[in-house]
């Protein structure tokens, strides 16, 4: 009887510690539960009261001119841009430069105000899908990045009248679909790595100013004259060999500058394009050796007259083309009739 007694007193004094075991193990979860939750809110805290700090810091980028609100920020360490920027989506302009940044955020479709998107001078990589749903953008300036790639999307900007992708580099190709932009009349795609002229800026209906200066074009596609709108093409420092006879059906081209490429020759019909005023066929390997004539002057202010003249000849180079296809025609027609008389 004893040790029924005594068995039972043994199994009550465990389950009563049981229970206390239990009730401390519980006790200590909800005061650890506790702690966590106070942690995350302490954290919840101080990530609204950054927040509140970076979105102050903006604030006083914030400047108004011409009655656009602009976003301008230089020289200043923002690799990446804050969430809380969305607040400020009024901003109708940015002006980030020389910031070091890396990216554009993808929550720039925010900013449905925004008419000028101007990151020049950064590190940006790449170009968002969400970018194509600024539909009253109206300039995008991206120079001197490092853009290797540039989506279709873009061609949702249908406002887009000014694209500056210059010194990128190892940018090489465009997306066909960027013909859909019927506004762009500027495009600057020089200093990056472009072997010929994309197919889309040949469709673009309004391009006026083209820069493909400092890249690999080998040649220039024959249909170039669909550019019906272009009177500017800057080509320096290529690997062009020739021109397209079409070139010559550009009747609104005003300035082509050819310098610093394997040009052999000028097209003779080259001639007659009267709207041509600027051109220059500097450091090619020409054929031809065609030096223009000086001209003799009569006293001190003419001389200065004539050396302005003769850098503006120097610099157009209508003149210079303009002898060297008569100098070309001239000893193209003294071969025939050599040719003709040994005949």
């Amino acid at each position: 009887m004893v040790g029924v007694v005594a068995c039972g007193a043994v199994a009550s004094i465990k389950a009563l510690w049981e229970t206390r075991i239990m009730k401390i193990s519980r006790e200590e979860e909800e005061q650890r539960k506790r702690r966590r939750e106070g942690g995350a809110s302490g954290r919840l805290c101080v990530g609204v009261w950054e927040d509140r700090a970076v979105l102050a810091r903006l604030k006083q980028k914030l400047e108004t001119e011409d009655g656009r609100l602009i976003l301008r920020i230089q020289q200043e360490d923002w690799k990446s841009l804050p969430g809380c920027l969305v607040r400020l989506n009024q901003v109708q302009e940015w002006q980030i430069h020389r910031t070091g940044l890396q990216s554009i955020p993808p929550f720039i479709s925010s900013f449905q105000n925004l008419l000028v998107l101007d990151l020049s001078r950064n590190s940006v990589t790449e170009i968002p899908k969400q970018i194509g749903q600024l539909t009253r953008l109206r300039e995008l300036l991206l120079s001197y990045n490092r853009i290797q790639f540039v989506p279709e999307e873009l061609s949702g900007c249908e406002s887009l009248e000014r694209l500056d992708l210059a010194m990128n580099r190892s940018l090489d190709t465009l997306p066909d679909q960027l013909s859909n932009l019927k506004k762009l009349q500027h495009l600057d795609l020089s200093m990056n790595d472009f072997c010929c002229v994309p197919d889309c800026v040949v469709g673009l209906p309004a391009l006026q100013w083209l820069d493909m200066g400092g890249n690999r074009l080998q040649y220039l596609p024959d249909d170039i004259h669909r550019m019906e709108e272009l009177h500017s093409l800057w080509l320096q420092r290529n690997q062009l060999e020739k021109l397209p006879g079409n070139i010559v059906r550009m009747q609104r081209l005003d300035t082509l500058v050819l310098s610093s490429n394997r040009l052999r020759d000028i097209p003779p019909l080259m001639e007659d394009m009267s709207n041509l005023r600027f051109v220059n066929f500097r450091d090619n390997p020409l054929t031809l050796d065609v030096t223009l004539p000086s001209r003799k002057t009569k006293n001190p202010e003419e001389e200065e007259e004539e050396e302005e003249e003769e850098e503006d000849r120097e610099l157009f180079g209508r003149e210079f083309m303009q002898m060297y296809i008569q100098e070309a025609r001239k000893r193209a027609y003294a071969v025939l009739n050599v040719h003709r008389a040994n005949s």
